[in-house]
């Protein structure tokens, strides 16, 4: 497919601009901030801030299981806190947490590190408090600061691959959340919506390279997970039109739970099936970047890692109560 391969070059060039230091593609470029900034400024007084900046106090152990408790962090943005929820059990933390320890039938202790408002330059921090848990598990939402903050994509990018390493070398799974498509947002005029769907989606793909390529596996939100952002808004959107609603919320925390089983081989891997479910690791990327919900995970063929193309990769999407590639 055309919009694929123009995807996948994209997440390409800023994945390497990251490796190397650079700033790889801007989202607009100087002109057309220039043009859009006027509707940006529209937007932000639409969305607002009617929730303030904390979300609900959600630290804690979940699960009445006997055994030693898993320990789960959850870093990032806005969305790791849960901003808008009504109350603790509705955020994606408590219920990841939940959902947790009903499959692996062990309590699970979970830490909130994330902060509302937090870019990817500043996962360090959170990563610096979450490896004083040594946790098992780390889930990450973060991406739609990036945008609005104007961060350069190979910038984001090369924080996020940083916390993962971090992550990883300390003995935890991670499953990252990839940068939802901020074009689904009601107050963003045209051609504002445009253009950040397209930077959402290039730097969820570049997102996916480099969580991958540091040893983690991501789960695409896209649109926020689904047609329903689109067509049912007043329910998956919270009252400020930009945080998902506490049903928005629980359809990403379940999208994301099968892989966070997975991660933690408390979930079958699926059998890898013919097609688009085994592609290089850069036409992957892009794929899932218009997949809602589809998983990302490094894969081996004939028993190597890497191809013509680059690093092999799997594709899923995994549904509560099966393991099934969506093909």
């Amino acid at each position: 497919m055309v919009w694929a391969a123009g995807m996948a070059r994209a997440a390409r060039r800023i994945a390497t601009a990251a490796a190397l230091g650079g700033g790889g593609l801007t989202a607009l470029g100087a002109t057309a901030y220039g043009l859009l900034i006027a509707e940006g400024l529209l937007a932000r007084k639409a969305i607002g801030q009617p929730h303030g900046l904390d979300g609900p106090q959600a630290d804690g152990m979940y699960g009445a299981y006997p055994g030693v408790p898993l320990r789960m962090v959850m870093l990032g943005d806005s969305t790791s806190v849960g901003l808008g929820v009504t109350g603790p059990a509705s955020t994606p933390g408590v219920l990841l947490a939940n959902g947790l320890a009903a499959v692996a039938e062990r309590p699970v202790r979970l830490l909130v590190a994330g902060k509302s408002g937090t870019p990817s330059a500043f996962l360090d921090e959170q990563v610096d408090v979450a490896l004083a848990m040594a946790p098992d598990l780390a889930v990450i939402f973060v991406g739609a600061n990036d945008i609005i903050t104007q961060t350069p994509p190979a910038v984001a990018v090369r924080h996020l691959a940083k916390a993962v390493r971090r992550l990883r070398e300390s003995g935890a799974e991670v499953v990252v959340g990839t940068c939802p498509d901020l074009g689904t947002v009601r107050p963003i005029a045209q051609p504002l919506r445009w253009v950040t769907r397209r930077w959402s989606r290039q730097l969820a793909a570049a997102q996916t390279v480099a969580v991958v390529d540091a040893g983690g596996r991501t789960v695409a939100f896209a649109d926020v997970l689904g047609p329903e952002f689109a067509t049912n808004p007043a329910e998956m959107f919270g009252p400020d039109r930009f945080h998902p609603s506490d049903r928005g919320y629980a359809q990403a925390a379940y999208a994301v739970l099968p892989s966070v089983c997975a991660a933690l081989g408390l979930w079958p891997e699926p059998r890898p099936a013919r097609g688009e479910a085994l592609q290089p690791i850069y036409l992957a990327a892009a794929t899932a970047a218009e997949e809602p919900g589809t998983e990302v995970t490094a894969t081996r063929v004939d028993g190597r890692a890497t191809g013509l193309h680059g690093k092999w990769a799997s594709l899923f999407r995994r549904r509560l109560g099966e393991a099934v590639n969506d093909t």
